[in-house]
């Protein structure tokens, strides 16, 4: 069951230059900076009142943020949606032929069990599906 979009993630060049526009033009919210290791991305998130805006910097050359930001230029990297079960929604979509990226859950930031799924069988998207750690 998706519970509601949790996050769009934006690739960026470099902290701080989504500064000025998200948190003193729009005034939203700075809410944490995180590094997520296994994904060698920093990332800072801004509240919105209706999800986030996740800001992604690459930590190096071979982060999937880095080679997304070679080949397509900074933007809109993903759409992340928050599941009530991370675990069954993985088994219904690779049960419906969904190609997944993940097939387990892992952690991400803010301590979600996260998993994508693949741009081929999303029109193009890479999504994200996200469950809140209770």
């Amino acid at each position: 069951k998706i519970l509601g979009i949790e996050h769009i993630g934006i690739a960026i060049s470099s902290h701080g230059s989504g500064d000025k526009f998200w948190n003193l033009a729009l005034g939203l919210k700075h809410r944490n900076t995180e590094t997520v290791e296994d994904q060698k991305v920093k990332t800072d998130i801004y509240e919105t009142g209706g999800g986030k805006i996740e800001l992604l910097e690459a930590i190096g050359t071979d982060s999937p943020v880095a080679k997304f930001i070679a080949k397509r230029g900074t933007g809109i990297h993903h759409l992340c949606l928050e599941v009530d079960n991370i675990k069954l929604a993985i088994k219904e979509l690779i049960n419906n032929n969904i190609k997944m990226i993940d097939h387990e859950p892992r952690v991400g930031a803010e301590g979600y069990l996260v998993a994508f799924i693949h741009p081929h069988s999303t029109g193009g998207v890479l999504v994200e599906l996200a469950e809140k750690q209770k």
